[in-house]
């Protein structure tokens, strides 16, 4: 397997996954502004979507959209239970946060790196992150992870979204339970590793 990545951006996410399931593979650096891979291939070539993460298979298949490629990341590391089984109750649960990460997180922070944005803009954003951290809040204060006692992929794309929070300056210090979940994740020796190569 090959991920594209750019360092600090979601695909950190499934470079953790991928050290956490124990997986061989490949990585290529990307420059989302130029849309230019570090071998100097054109981005696009590779996905018409000219985002990251993308997942090249072994057969050459590619996999976009950081839930999905979690979930897959996951699936074949069965043993190491990133995931839950399929077609449990816990699945879905996972799927839950999955699409409250992207959408309601992820997409939220999305607009203070845009230069166009008005400061007024902003606040709109970040008082919809100040509510969904709220919720993530309320879990996180009666379980060690997203899911309960174990580590998800689902912990892995939480951790690095809310990693912008520093670059946004979204104070995070409301939020007890998220800041200890941050520093027990950070602690994992496959987010350490993932975060060392990408040079953070």
């Amino acid at each position: 397997m090959k991920l594209y990545y750019t360092p600090g951006a979601s695909s950190l996410a499934v470079h953790i996954a991928l050290r956490e399931g124990g997986f061989a593979f490949d990585l290529e650096k990307v420059d989302l502004r130029e849309k230019k891979t570090e071998s100097g291939k054109d981005f696009y070539q590779i996905s018409a979507k000219g985002a990251v993460p993308v997942l090249q298979l072994d057969g050459g298949e590619i996999l976009t959209e950081c839930a999905a490629v979690l979930q897959y990341v996951a699936d074949q590391a069965q043993d190491k239970k990133l995931a839950p089984e399929a077609g449990s109750m816990s699945r879905y649960r996972l799927a839950e946060w999955l699409n409250l990460i992207a959408t309601e997180l992820h997409k939220n922070y999305s607009p203070f790196f845009n230069p166009a944005m008005t400061d007024s803009g902003k606040e709109i954003f970040r008082g919809n992150l100040n509510r969904y951290y709220d919720v993530v809040e309320r879990q996180l204060s009666q379980t060690t992870f997203l899911l309960g006692d174990a580590f998800s992929v689902a912990d892995a794309y939480l951790f690095v979204v809310t990693r912008y929070a520093g670059f946004v300056g979204l104070d995070l210090s409301g939020w007890p339970s998220l800041l200890a979940f941050q520093e027990r994740v950070g602690s994992r020796q496959a987010v350490r590793d993932a975060l060392k190569f990408e040079g953070l």
